[in-house]
C-alpha cells in the first residue's frame, strides 16, 4: 500500500472547552470548518497545543471518537497518541485506529528523559503494533529527549511513519533528513525563534506543522507550500515576512497560552485554558489584538468582538 502523502499546513489545533471545563464539541466542529475553509491540509488534535497532558484518558478517547465523526474528507485528522510508556501509547493508537483516525503523532514520553537508543526502540515498537500512519515529533524542549538524525533515519525505514516534525534549532539535522530522502513528509515548527521555516522549505521541506494556523490558517497555508517553482519561493518570502509579527506573538508564551487567549478575545470558540495555565490579560493580550488589526486579519476573517473594537 502506498504511503499517505501530506504537504502544506498541518495545524496543531487547540482544545476548546465549555464553561464547566469539559471539551466543547460544537466548538471543535466550528474550528475544524474554519481550517477546512482556509487551506489547511491536516490537523493535529490533542498535541501540546491541545493541552493533551492535562486531559484524562477518558477525555482523550472521547475527543478522538467525537471529532473523527466530523471528518469531511477535506483534511486529514491526526491525533496525539503519546502515552506515558510504551504500552499506553499502543493502547491510544489502537483506540484511535478503531475510531476513525487518519493518523497519529508521537513524541517521546515526557519526563523520563530516556536515552536515544531506548527511544528509538520505543518508536519502532509502537509502530509495529499498529497500521495507522504515524508522525514523529522530535521536541526536546517539551520532553528533553533529542533524537539524532541517525536515529530518525533508522526509524523512518518503518513503513508506518509518514511525517517528521522537527522542533530543534538544528538546520543541519533537517538537511541530513531531507538529503536522505526518507519516504516521510518533513515538516518544521513555525516558531520564528527556532528559525526552521525558511531553511526547511528552501531545502525541499513539505510544509509546516504549526500553531499559528489556529489564527491565520490561509497565511500559514501560503508559507507551507512546497517550493515546486521559483514563484512559490517569492510568494513565501512576502507571506512569511508579513506574518512574522503574529508568529512571534504566538510563541510569546508557552503554547497554547498566547494563541488561545487571543482566539478567545477575538470571539472564536476557544474557551479557557485548563488550570494551572491562565490566559493573557492587559498589555500582553492587547499586543496580540493590535497585531491582528495591523495585519488586517480581523477584516479577512470577519472578527468584530467588543474587545477588538476597543483597541
Amino acid at each position: 500500500m502506498a504511503k499517505m502523502k501530506i504537504e502544506g499546513s498541518f495545524v496543531a489545533l487547540i482544545t476548546p472547552f465549555n464553561q464547566d471545563g469539559s471539551p466543547d464539541f460544537g466548538a471543535f466542529r466550528s474550528l475544524l470548518k474554519f481550517q477546512e475553509d482556509h487551506g489547511t491540509s491536516a490537523v493535529l488534535i490533542m498535541g501540546s497545543t491541545g493541552e493533551v497532558s492535562m486531559l484524562s484518558q477518558k477525555e482523550r478517547e472521547t475527543i478522538i471518537a467525537e471529532t473523527a465523526r466530523m471528518k469531511t474528507g477535506k483534511m486529514k485528522f491526526f491525533y496525539g497518541c503519546t502515552g506515558n510508556n510504551t504500552q499506553t501509547t499502543i493502547d491510544y493508537l489502537k483506540f484511535a485506529n478503531a475510531n476513525g483516525a487518519d493518523g497519529a503523532i508521537l513524541a517521546a514520553p515526557a519526563y523520563i528523559c530516556g536515552p536515544e537508543a531506548d527511544l528509538e526502540d520505543y518508536f519502532l515498537e509502537v509502530a509495529d503494533a499498529t497500521d495507522l500512519p504515524l508522525g514523529l515529533y522530535n521536541n526536546p524542549p517539551r520532553v528533553k529527549t533529542d533524537l539524532h538524525w541517525d536515529n530518525l533515519l533508522r526509524i523512518f525505514k518503518h513503513p508506518n511513519y509518514v511525517v517528521h516534525k522537527e522542533s530543534t534549532t538544528r538546520v543541519g539535522q533537517v538537511a541530513q533528513v531531507l538529503r536522505a530522502r526518507p519516504d516521510v513528509a518533513v515538516m518544521c515548527c513555525d516558531s520564528p525563534n527556532l528559525g526552521l521555516v525558511v531553511p526547511t522549505m528552501s531545502l525541499g521541506g513539505h510544509g509546516t506543522a504549526n500553531m499559528t494556523g489556529n489564527i491565520a490558517p490561509a497565511e500559514i497555508a501560503t508559507i507551507s507550500r512546497p517550493w515546486a517553482t521559483p514563484e512559490v519561493s517569492v510568494s513565501f518570502r512576502d507571506a512569511y515576512l508579513g506574518l512574522l509579527p503574529m508568529l512571534h506573538y504566538a510563541y510569546s508564551a508557552i503554547n497554547p497560552v498566547a494563541i488561545k487567549s487571543l482566539m478567545r478575545a477575538l470571539g472564536m470558540p476557544a474557551g479557557e485554558l485548563r488550570k494551572p495555565l491562565k490566559g493573557l490579560e492587559g498589555e500582553p493580550l492587547l499586543k496580540g489584538l493590535r497585531i491582528v488589526k495591523e495585519l488586517e486579519l480581523d477584516k479577512k476573517y470577519g472578527w468584530s468582538s467588543p474587545v477588538l473594537k476597543s483597541v
